[in-house]
């Protein structure tokens, strides 16, 4: 991805021509995979640039923050994720209420034809955008008859027959299914952050943790996970992960806690990856230390058990 454009007042003056596509593409899973391929593949038969069209909060979040769902993936997530395609630059809008009561008209007019010149447009048929969602796909396709540019639905991708959907991928980790969840992002589920110093609890009770703040309102998932960590030289490292509030030491804020196996190198301020790959349990309270001391040793040899089943070796 060769450039991030933030806001309508950062929109070129003279648009030479793209091809683009709306969403909020959150987790970017097989679905919006789909869609990248169908885009960059026109782009190349048109000779334009592929851009994707998105928002910032997403537009759930700033109607009803309360209700809004977990994001599958914060937006440096996202932006990771997309630089995997071929997509040339990222549109990002901030969504607000001068978004929110923008006419439709208007929407199409600054954002699509002035500012974006785009000659093929990818959206879902049950996009809904301008004030009280008054503009639909088939406006953007009556409006793009009379402009000049293609509108095309998504390719519906489907797994086990029924369509691939962040609400699915949600489900799956809220589950505890992370096999499901990888079916349908064709990766496992992962997060990233950079590497914070916490209190230094676990190094108490002979358990050391790298921990990762995830700066979101709610978090897909929670509970105790055997992930792998990548982003550090030996890459990937096993280990154990807690994704929670940790209720034994009075938290009360979402972090990602991840002890490591054999491992006792300086990370701080690293910035890293954790792909989840197996739930151990679920987060629990425990009334001593030396409770959630006895259950993280437990935990690991869950975790190593695993990993050894998955790799074929036996202790």
């Amino acid at each position: 991805m060769q450039k991030i454009i933030r806001g309508f007042h950062n929109l070129p003056s003279n648009p030479i021509g793209c091809v683009a596509t709306i969403g909020n593409f959150d987790g970017v899973h097989l679905g919006h995979q789909a869609v990248l391929s169908q885009l960059a593949l026109k782009g190349d038969l048109l000779g334009l640039p592929a851009i994707v069209i998105t928002f910032e909060p997403q537009p759930n979040e700033f109607f009803a923050p309360d209700k809004a769902p977990a994001r599958l993936s914060r937006f440096r997530e996202k932006v990771e994720a997309l630089r995997s395609y071929s997509i040339h630059q990222l549109c990002v809008l901030r969504f607000n209420k001068k978004l929110a009561e923008m006419a439709a008209s208007d929407f199409i007019d600054q954002l699509l034809v002035t500012g974006l010149n785009v000659r093929y447009l990818v959206v879902g048929d049950d996009f809904k955008f301008g004030r009280n969602r008054q503009g639909d796909f088939a406006l953007l396709q009556k409006v793009g008859k009379e402009k000049g540019f293609q509108v095309v639905k998504m390719h519906t991708f489907a797994v086990d027959r029924i369509r691939v959907s962040s609400t699915r991928v949600r489900q799956a980790l809220e589950g505890g299914d992370l096999m499901q969840a990888e079916k349908l992002l064709g990766h496992s589920y992962r997060m990233s952050g950079r590497v914070a110093h916490g209190d230094k609890r676990g190094r108490t009770i002979g358990f050391p943790t790298a921990n990762i703040h995830l700066h979101r309102h709610k978090v897909p998932l929670s509970g105790v996970y055997a992930v792998q960590l990548f982003g550090v030289e030996g890459e990937p490292i096993e280990g154990v992960a807690n994704v929670g509030i940790r209720p034994t030491v009075g938290g009360s804020q979402a972090l990602l806690e991840i002890h490591l196996f054999d491992f006792d190198r300086d990370i701080y301020g690293e910035h890293v990856q954790i792909f989840f790959l197996s739930k151990i349990r679920k987060e629990q309270k425990f009334n001593e230390l030396s409770e959630l001391q006895a259950q993280i040793a437990r935990d690991c040899v869950v975790a190593k058990a695993y990993f050894n089943q998955t790799t074929g070796e036996e202790d």
